[in-house]
């Protein structure tokens, strides 16, 4: 009977080493996880300042030629823009002009200055033959002042270009 109590007690004793096996391997059985999970990570490196202003500057000097060519190329384009608008309105004018439409409600500035119109200063009316002439010679005015203007546009757009080639060199010697 005595080696009965002692086989009892040593399949207690295998139970309860059965049992803390079980609990130890469901402890241990999660570390790979675990130690996955409380690694640490670095997400941002930590650099010196001297390296972060080189860094900058490399970055600016290849960026600075690349903005300031687009820059240069929208002034360009819209200087064109806006010589193509004083040309547009220009001939608008000038078109007017040749039609005969004027703002002055029909009248032309001539009539309107002089005070001759169709019924005339004295109220003798305009022959049809001055008529023709005046409206020639207005036309003739309208196509000079035309002339003048697309001049006057021409030679501002040769000064700025000539500006423009006298700066361009200048720019390059202001960064070396």
């Amino acid at each position: 009977m005595a080696l009965e109590g002692c086989v009892s007690s040593l399949r207690s004793s295998m139970q309860l080493l059965d049992s803390s096996i079980n609990i130890l391997d469901e402890g241990v059985n999660d570390f790979p996880r675990l130690s996955k999970v409380l690694q640490t990570t670095r997400h941002f490196e930590l650099i010196s300042e001297p390296d972060l202003h080189l860094a900058q500057s490399a970055l600016l000097s290849e960026i600075r030629p690349e903005v300031e060519s687009l820059l240069s190329r929208v002034a360009n384009y819209l200087d064109k823009l806006e010589r193509r608008e004083q040309s547009l309105i220009a001939k608008h004018d000038l078109n007017d002009g040749r039609l005969g439409h004027d703002d002055s409600g029909g009248e032309s500035a001539f009539v309107m200055k002089t005070g001759v119109g169709r019924a005339g200063a004295g109220g003798k009316a305009m022959s049809a033959v001055q008529e023709m002439k005046y409206k020639q010679l207005r036309a003739k005015k309208q196509r000079l002042s035309y002339a003048v203007e697309t001049l006057e546009m021409q030679a501002k757009q040769r000064e700025r270009q000539l500006r423009m080639s006298m700066a361009a060199p200048q720019h390059f010697y202001d960064d070396e």
